[in-house]
C-alpha cells in the first residue's frame, strides 16, 4: 500500500469517528468572517458559561465546553482556519503533511500519531497537535472573612480587600509589547509539543522552549514582564446571607485570578470564620446560653431578664431551682441560611454563691443552715441520698 493510501485510509477512518461535528463558527455563534478578537471573545463567554468547574456533573456542559474548545483552536489559528474554510474539518485534518498526496516529508507513523492523538487528546485531555497559545482557567482563591455573630445571623454587606493576578490592561494579556505579538515557537513550529519518532510509532512531550504554549514573547510587555497578568488589590463587596455559621463558603464566581494567556478567570472563596461571642454559643440553628441567678431566687423563685438576639426577655425562674437546669426559649435561635425553621435559645441557670459576706451574714446564714439539718431529707433529699449512699458503701465493704 502506497504511502498516499495510508493517509487517506487513517484520514477518512478519522473523519467517519467525527462525523458528528457541527460547524465550528456556529458553536462559537459567530459570523464566517468574524475578526480574531470577536473569536477570541466569544469562546471566552461559552468557556465560562459551560466549564466543568461551574456545572458538575452535567455531560452536556462537558460536552459544550470540548466543543467550544476545539473550535476555537482551530478557528484561532490562521492557517487550520484557512484550510478548515476550503476544505471543513477533512482540510484541518489534512493540512500541513496530514493529507497531501505523500509529498516531501511524509511520514505515516507521523500521520498515525497525530489522527490518533488528536481523537484520544481530546477524549482524554491530552493533546494532540495544536497551534495557537493555549488557554486556561485562571486558579480559584480564598478569603477568610471575620464575622460577629450578630452579623453571621442577621446577613450584612461587606466590603472586603482582596489581591489577584488579573489580565494586564496595556497588552490586553497577551505578554507582548505594543506594536508587537508572540512569535511562533521555533523549537515546536507552535505545535507547543515535539516528537521523538519511534519507528511507525511517535512519542510526544512539551516543548521545552515555550513550554506547550506554542508561542514565544520576544519582546515582553513592561508592565507585566511578559506573563500577560499583573497583581491587582481590588475591594469587593461581599452579601453575606443570613443564617449563614462557622466553615460556609461563599462563591464570587470569576472573581479569582486571570486565566493565563487570555484564559477565563477562577473564582473567589469567601471562607466564614465567627468569632467567639461574649454571651451565646451556637450549635447548628440553635443557641446556648449560661444565666446566673442569686441563691435566693433559687430558693425562693423569681425572674431574670435574659438576653436574646432580638432583645431581652423575661425567664421565669421557678422555687427550687437546681444549679444545671435548663430552660428553653421556643424561636429564639438563628434561622439557617439553607433552612426556613427558626432554632431555640437554651439557658443553664448557675445559681451563684455569695462572696464577701459580712459577720452578721454569715451568722444568719449559720442559723438558717442548722435549721435546714434539723428537716433532715424535706430540705435537701439530694444530700441526704448521697449520704445514705455513701454509708452502705463503706457498710458494704466493712461487712
Amino acid at each position: 500500500m502506497t504511502a498516499f493510501a495510508v493517509t487517506w485510509l487513517l484520514l477518512l477512518g478519522k473523519e467517519e469517528f467525527m462525523s458528528t461535528r457541527r460547524d465550528y463558527y456556529e458553536v462559537l455563534g459567530v459570523a464566517r468572517n468574524a475578526s480574531d478578537g470577536d473569536i477570541k471573545k466569544a469562546y471566552r463567554r461559552l468557556a465560562m458559561k459551560h466549564h466543568p468547574d461551574r456545572n458538575p456533573d452535567s455531560v452536556e456542559a462537558e460536552a459544550n465546553f470540548k466543543e467550544a474548545k476545539e473550535a476555537y483552536e482551530v478557528l484561532s489559528d490562521a492557517s487550520k482556519r484557512s484550510a478548515y474554510d476550503q476544505f471543513g474539518h477533512a482540510g484541518v485534518d489534512a493540512q500541513a503533511g496530514r493529507g497531501g498526496g505523500g509529498g516531501a516529508g511524509f511520514d505515516p507513523g507521523d500521520v498515525f500519531g497525530d489522527i490518533f492523538g488528536d481523537v484520544f487528546g481530546d477524549i482524554f485531555g491530552g493533546g494532540g497537535r495544536r497551534r495557537g497559545t493555549r488557554v486556561y482557567r485562571g486558579a480559584d482563591i480564598a478569603y477568610a472573612l471575620e464575622l460577629d455573630l450578630e452579623q453571621a445571623v442577621g446577613g450584612d454587606q461587606v466590603n472586603i480587600d482582596v489581591s489577584t493576578m488579573t489580565e494586564c490592561e496595556t497588552c490586553s494579556g497577551s505578554g507582548a509589547a505594543a506594536g508587537s505579538t508572540p512569535q511562533t515557537c521555533q523549537t515546536c513550529a507552535g505545535h507547543g509539543q515535539v516528537r521523538m519518532q519511534q519507528g511507525f510509532f511517535s512519542v510526544q512531550q512539551t516543548c521545552p522552549r515555550c513550554k506547550g504554549a506554542g508561542q514565544m514573547i520576544i519582546d515582553p510587555c513592561g508592565d507585566c514582564g511578559g506573563q500577560g497578568r499583573v497583581p491587582h488589590a481590588r475591594s469587593l463587596s461581599v452579601k453575606v446571607p443570613a443564617g449563614v455559621d462557622d466553615g460556609d463558603r461563599i462563591r464570587l464566581s470569576g472573581e479569582g485570578e486571570a486565566g493565563p494567556n487570555g484564559g477565563p478567570s477562577g473564582d473567589l472563596y469567601v471562607e466564614i470564620r465567627v468569632r467567639e461571642h461574649p454571651i451565646f454559643e451556637r450549635d447548628g440553628a440553635n443557641l446556648s446560653s449560661e444565666v446566673p441567678i442569686s441563691y435566693g431566687c433559687a430558693v425562693l423563685g423569681g425572674t431574670v431578664n435574659v438576653p436574646t438576639l432580638d432583645g431581652e426577655v423575661t425567664l421565669k425562674i421557678p422555687a427550687g431551682t437546681q444549679s444545671g437546669k435548663v430552660f428553653r426559649l421556643r424561636g429564639k435561635g438563628v434561622k439557617p441560611v439553607r433552612s426556613n425553621a427558626v432554632g431555640d435559645l437554651y439557658c443553664r441557670a448557675v445559681v451563684e454563691t455569695p462572696v464577701n459576706l459580712t459577720r452578721e451574714q454569715k451568722e444568719l446564714l449559720q442559723q438558717f443552715d442548722e435549721s435546714l439539718d434539723k428537716g433532715g431529707s424535706r430540705h435537701n433529699p439530694r444530700s441526704r441520698s448521697w449520704l445514705d449512699g455513701v454509708k452502705a458503701f463503706f457498710d458494704d465493704l466493712s461487712g
